[in-house]
């Protein structure tokens, strides 16, 4: 347990920030399983808006420091794929 104000104060800004990041990485993970739902139907252009709104999304959170950015745009990248290849 912290001892010192300065301690105390570190664990209750530690607190708040985790509840941020939870909620933030919640929202992405939403936003990507619209995605995967729309590609699972079989909807291109469904899929296609889906991806659209995952996009920046994805993209503000390794901004916000929730997910690397090497990790978003990878995730980008495979689902953009997957939409592309809908049509073949």
């Amino acid at each position: 347990m912290a001892n010192t104000t300065s301690a105390k104060k570190a664990t209750r800004k530690i607190a708040a920030r985790t509840a941020v990041n939870k909620s933030r990485r919640s929202r992405v993970r939403n936003f990507i399983r619209k995605v995967e739902e729309a590609i699972a139907s079989g909807d291109q252009t469904q899929a296609a808006a889906a991806l659209k709104a995952a996009q920046p999304e994805l993209m503000r959170a390794a901004t916000r420091g929730v997910l690397h950015s090497n990790t978003a745009s990878r995730k980008v990248s495979r689902l953009a794929n997957r939409v592309k290849t809908m049509t073949a």
